[in-house]
């Protein structure tokens, strides 16, 4: 068995990665998203998992041989990067623009074997259609405080479930986490994904 270790403390990717029959190490990467900037959404998203999987990587209580997964997610609308709202107020200013539209979930990964520093990185990209909400809505919704916490102001998984009308490309991603992508990078990294299927306890 290969341990994972995630280094985000994203509710919504442990849940995916424990749906996936995955039981990761949580470990926060800590990292300051606010150091990168005037990058493109997708090259934006790929950087800040870089960076989140490299504070981990260089930790001392790592298990040994286990692969440190670093991600971070990015809505792109209309080629503008949107992470998470800065508060109450600019959560509603984003679904005012978003909805009856489209933007683009950019989810980058960076995946480290802790064991000899090989890096595997990518991004998925996934398409996201908006519903057309009232103002009502958007109040209710940005009332409830789940928009503060995620990118793009949005869930897909939660609440905002109902305002997101269809999806193109990987559903996971748009969660946070792109499950056949990983697999890929676990591949590309010399391991097995069926290895890091927790194994039941006897």
């Amino acid at each position: 068995m290969t341990t994972l270790v995630l280094a985000s403390q994203s509710p919504a990717r442990l849940q995916t990665l424990r749906n996936a029959g995955i039981d990761p190490v949580v470990i926060v990467s800590g990292v300051d998203e606010s150091q990168v900037s005037g990058l493109a959404p997708a090259e934006l998203a790929l950087q800040l998992a870089e960076l989140k999987c490299a504070a981990v990587a260089t930790r001392d209580d790592l298990p040994a041989g286990s692969l440190v997964l670093g991600c971070d997610s990015v809505l792109e609308l209309g080629g503008e990067a949107l992470g998470k709202p800065e508060d109450a107020t600019d959560a509603v200013r984003r679904w005012q623009a978003m909805r009856s539209r489209s933007g683009v979930l950019h989810t980058g990964h960076a995946l480290r074997d802790s064991a000899n520093g090989h890096v595997a990185a990518a991004t998925a990209s996934t398409t996201v259609h908006f519903a057309d909400l009232s103002d009502g809505e958007i109040d209710a919704y940005v009332a409830t405080g789940e928009p503060l916490h995620v990118a793009g102001a949005f869930t897909v998984d939660g609440l905002g479930g109902a305002f997101v009308t269809g999806i193109e490309g990987d559903h996971h991603n748009v969660v946070g986490l792109s499950l056949p992508l990983l697999r890929d990078m676990v591949a590309e990294l010399g391991h097995a994904w069926t290895d890091l299927w927790a194994r039941p306890t006897s």
